[in-house]
């Protein structure tokens, strides 16, 4: 899921940011000073200045097809329609094909494309909402329920595990939080909900406290990137609904010490979610092939909630998750239902009314074409081409490995500046994740990066990035800049000015 972090890869002027970097930026004075009218025209400059570059970067576009603002007059003929866009999509393509790219596309096998749109086509007009019409499609969602269930071993439990396909990891999370917030409203009269998530759980944890009026409280991790346990038991309260473990963390691949945290939160009486949105297709398998893989599903019994991503590791079409409850109960709290609307009875499992069956079929058909050794098959290949990987960053002295991962794989550098090595890298056509606090770089590692050849490419190419960046510290990238600039404003007002004009942006024409 996740999988959803705001990336910038564009070239940006250096030039559009020393408006921004030039400002007074003392944490106490800046609030005083942004509201001034001259220095509130610096910043719209700095700001408008990187937008008309990025612009240029998302509508590469704009000059070769026309833009549609308005409907045509007469429609165009749908073989011209299709001429276009098979034309953006082979200039998209090879972005992720050659294995390129951290995470995004986590199969991309030219069959596996093909069965799955020839699904997607057997079902394109179906809707889940309407059950009495094609129940076909409630029958591929229970089962990819109870499929996913039984990897978290929910026969091992005497609770019932209940579940249902969600669009994605950030639904899945932000209906279990929901469900969490109005469970403990109506049973133990929570009116101010609160939150206990470490610092590296994924942002739609945030989401779901903004969203549902949940207060956040982050705790730290520690050196090892696990969340803080001794953190954890501090922050708990009378108004604790939930704590959270990730199975692994998005940034840096690392699995909370779910066993410990969800046990303390059973000995208090609250919920527990493991959000496994990254890992829960990979770690089942990764444990039955022997890796060192901690006990972080059902088996454990503080453990109430979970979500795993279908369309990542599943390696299903992108738009399916899977969130799963220990019992009913819970999950009743999820669902939307009213009895009184004047036009008839109306109910939903998830926040979406209408939803495309197409893409519950074709995950159900994912899973089933791949079945167990076909899960194992995959997860073997990628936990091979990991190790090359981390073996390869451990040998250059400039980097270091964020904790010890196992395929998603976050590096940093004492003495280089880390997104400089990113920005070389992206000139070298390697899309990876530029992270934060601390600075550092991810590649998720996929079926794509299992390619003959690929691993190896990534630390060569990666040697190359530091011997540059050593020799050159003056070089400027355009990841380099943004970054440099978002952290170090005392006032991420600012920040959010930024993100604000970046996503308008995107729904310009």
């Amino acid at each position: 899921m996740s999988e959803t972090w705001f990336r910038l890869k564009s070239k940006v002027k250096s030039g559009s940011l020393k408006v921004l970097k030039n400002l007074p930026l003392s944490n106490r004075i800046f609030k005083s000073i942004q509201s001034v009218p001259f220095v509130q025209k610096k910043i719209k400059k700095g700001i408008d200045g990187i937008m008309d570059d990025l612009y240029k970067s998302i509508r590469p576009y704009k000059d070769g097809f026309k833009t549609n603002t308005k409907l045509p007059v007469n429609g165009r003929a749908r073989d011209e329609i299709l001429k276009e866009m098979e034309s953006m999509r082979k200039h998209e393509d090879d972005r992720w094909k050659n294995g390129f790219v951290s995470g995004a596309v986590y199969h991309g096998d030219k069959e596996h494309i093909e069965f799955l749109n020839n699904v997607y086509a057997l079902h394109s007009q179906t809707n889940p909402l309407h059950s009495d019409l094609w129940p076909s499609v409630t029958k591929y969602e229970a089962e990819i329920v109870s499929m996913t269930a039984n990897m978290m071993n929910a026969e091992k439990t005497d609770d019932a595990i209940s579940g249902t396909v969600t669009s994605g990891g950030t639904e899945s999370i932000l209906l279990a939080m929901k469900a969490y917030r109005d469970r403990a409203e109506k049973i133990k009269k929570i009116t101010d909900p609160e939150m206990i998530v470490p610092d590296t759980a994924h942002a739609a944890f945030d989401k779901a406290s903004q969203y549902f009026k949940i207060k956040m409280r982050h705790v730290p991790v520690n050196e090892d990137f696990k969340a803080d346990i001794t953190a954890v038991r501090k922050a708990i309260n009378e108004n604790t609904i939930v704590i959270v473990g990730s199975a692994p963390g998005f940034p840096h691949g690392i699995i909370d010490p779910i066993e410990e945290l969800s046990e303390l939160a059973r000995e208090h009486d609250i919920g527990f979610h493991t959000d496994a949105c990254l890992g829960g297709f990979v770690l089942p398998w990764a444990e039955k092939l022997r890796y060192s893989v901690p006990t972080f599903d059902f088996r454990l019994p503080g453990v109430t909630s979970m979500s795993a991503d279908t369309h990542k590791y599943g390696y299903a079409s992108k738009g399916t998750s899977v969130v799963l409850y220990r019992g009913k109960e819970l999950q009743h709290f999820q669902y939307y239902k009213t009895a009184d609307w004047t036009g008839g009875l109306y109910f939903s499992p998830t926040f979406a009314g209408s939803r495309s069956g197409a893409l519950s079929s074709a995950c159900w058909a994912a899973m089933l074409s791949i079945g167990e050794q076909g899960y194992l098959d995959a997860t073997k290949r990628i936990m091979e081409s990991a190790e090359v990987i981390k073996s390869g960053i451990r040998e250059i002295d400039e980097l270091k490995l964020m904790g010890d991962p196992l395929w998603v794989i976050a590096f940093t550098s004492d003495n280089l500046n880390i997104y400089k090595i990113m920005d070389y890298m992206t000139e070298r056509k390697w899309n990876l994740n530029g992270l934060q606090n601390p600075s550092c770089v991810h590649i998720c590692v996929t079926l794509r990066h299992t390619q003959s050849g690929v691993p190896e490419q990534f630390i060569k190419d990666l040697k190359a990035a530091v011997s540059y960046v050593k020799k050159n510290p003056g070089f400027k990238g355009s990841m380099a800049p943004i970054y440099g600039m978002v952290t170090s404003l005392p006032d991420k007002d600012i920040a959010e000015d930024f993100f604000d004009s970046y996503l308008d942006m995107l729904y310009t024409p």
